[in-house]
């Protein structure tokens, strides 16, 4: 079953946001939060998923790029 417009545009909207706590993220100290690398690899597997399936669906999805970082 294919996706509607506006699911797609709930999809989008949902990765963006997930895009934007990642980078939040980014300002915190993760010793300050339990089990940070375990969120941040969450929040990027889910927008990875969602950006999965907008292209699959042939959707131009926005996309905020990530600048490569050094791991901890």
């Amino acid at each position: 079953m294919a996706l509607t417009q506006d699911e797609k545009e709930r999809l989008n909207d949902s990765r963006l946001k997930l895009q934007s706590v990642a980078r939040s993220l980014r300002n915190v100290n993760p010793r300050e939060i339990p089990d940070f690398h375990e969120i941040e690899s969450c929040l990027e597997d889910a927008e990875r998923s969602l950006g999965s399936v907008l292209r699959a669906t042939g959707t131009r999805s926005t996309l905020v790029s990530e600048p490569d970082r050094d791991e901890p």
